[in-house]
């Protein structure tokens, strides 16, 4: 409602928000500006959806109800498992929910009462005035008058809303995450502290494979960024209708006291939809196995042929690549082309083959909902993240326990902790699985053998 100020702070919103899972409020009604009457009330709000309704008082109580049906004026109780009462004190804390227990009597709908719920459990604008009554005993849902408003039954403000996507953002995460400083350096000291268990082993390669504009680079340089402790950009990026990346890049990362991590990312020119476009998928193969130089030059028409300076004949261990990172838009993966699907499954069954695990690193997730634009600590509670990254385990078969989300750096100008926890929990993943991959390598058998003998 625009013009009209909303009662509510920011963090007041998100709080109510993570209640019922929706993306934003819509201010309908405010009694202040409208009137604190009945029939304006459903001239108002009758056919907007689920309603969420505010009252306030003097004692500093903010409390009243969800339900998740209609106001029709249809003159008889509607039926909702999902409504609800609720109350904060003050201006701020977490809310208290008060449970329906009567789904059948949820809210009487009827053009003569304000917002009514239940048997008369809380009722708005009783009379047309800026008033409610309650009643606890009624039964509907299970509530103490005290906690609700504190005996306070005089409004200083009634306010109605219509919460946009309801159920985009559950109650409860379904991945469990510390979003602290002292839960990033953790993961910090666990990824420096990482080391293959093989001494011929100096560090693990990743390759970074992905449509154009997903993110390779981007990721890189988050990940650069998080163990410089500043923004970085290292690696080239940028939008353009062609990969930027043109050659194969290997990149190392050191720490700001110039400690390496144990993990080398190697860029790859960006997989496009058109054929003779994009990275040869015919060079993966050679890639993962280690025959592709620091540096080459990638030629979408023709893979890499032996007789190319400096093709490696005989890889070792440490020239293999030990895990595969797809980097994908988590933005666009409903559109993703057919050829480009088609594409990303063949690479994957190649890497199959060859026994090299795959993370999927879903970025721009903060595009998905706005909640995320201002508090990603939210990721595993957005319904539209768990979606999409549902949908990437369909399209390619990769479990939902090796899709990770992240937010790359790209306007900031300084690091952010949420930012840095997802970026490293991604490559705290990437660890562990390439590190699995050595379990199922033929040479790693004997090698530890004779280090425990």
């Amino acid at each position: 409602m625009a013009g009209i100020q909303s009662r509510l702070t920011e963090k007041q919103k998100q709080a109510f928000l993570a209640l019922f899972g929706a993306k934003s409020l819509n201010l309908l009604y405010k009694g202040s500006i409208h009137g604190y009457n009945v029939g304006i009330f459903h001239n108002i709000c009758n056919t907007q959806g689920p309603t969420f309704v505010v009252g306030y008082n003097a004692s500093g109580f903010i409390f009243g109800g969800f339900t998740s049906q209609s106001y029709r004026s249809s003159g008889t109780h509607l039926c909702d498992d999902k409504a609800f009462l609720f109350s904060m004190k003050g201006s701020g804390g977490k809310p208290l929910k008060f449970p329906i227990k009567i789904s059948s009597k949820a809210v009487l709908d009827h053009n003569s009462y304000g917002p009514y719920f239940g048997d008369g459990d809380l009722v708005f604008l009783p009379g047309n005035s800026p008033v409610v009554t309650t009643n606890s005993s009624a039964g509907t849902y299970k509530f103490f008058a005290e906690d609700l408003h504190g005996n306070d039954l005089k409004l200083v403000e009634c306010e109605v809303y219509r919460p946009e996507d309801v159920g985009s953002i559950m109650e409860n995460p379904w991945r469990e995450t510390k979003w602290t400083a002292g839960e990033r350096e953790e993961l910090v000291k666990q990824v420096l502290s990482f080391k293959p268990y093989l001494n011929t082993l100096p560090h693990f390669r990743v390759l970074f494979l992905g449509p154009i504009g997903a993110g390779k680079s981007s990721f890189f340089n988050s990940v650069n960024s998080v163990f410089r402790g500043y923004v970085t950009s290292q690696a080239l990026t940028g939008r353009d209708s062609t990969s930027l990346t043109k050659q194969y890049k290997t990149y190392k990362i050191r720490n700001g006291e110039g400690k390496q991590l144990p993990i080398v990312f190697c860029d790859t020119m960006g997989l496009e939809d058109k054929r003779g476009s994009g990275l040869h998928v015919d060079d993966v193969d050679k890639l993962l196995q280690g025959h592709v130089p620091d540096k080459y030059q990638f030629n979408p028409s023709a893979a890499i042929a032996p007789n190319v300076l400096g093709y490696i004949k005989n890889p070792s261990l440490k020239d293999q690549i030990h895990c595969v990172a797809f980097i994908i838009d988590g933005s666009t993966v409903e559109i993703l082309p057919e050829n480009l699907e088609e594409k990303l499954k063949q690479i994957r069954q190649i890497a199959n083959n060859l026994g090299v695990p795959q993370l999927v690193i879903l970025t721009k997730v903060d595009q998905l909902c706005s909640t995320l634009e201002e508090d990603l600590s939210a990721v595993y509670k957005v319904m539209a993240v768990r979606k999409q990254m549902e949908l990437i385990e369909e399209k390619l078969g990769i479990p939902l326990c090796h899709i990770v989300p992240v937010k790359n750096y790209s306007s900031e100008l300084e690091l952010k902790t949420n930012v840095d926890i997802l970026t490293l929990i991604a490559v705290r993943q990437l660890l562990r699985l390439a590190e699995g991959f050595l379990d199922n390598v033929d040479i790693v058998s004997s090698d530890k053998g004779a280090e425990e003998d």
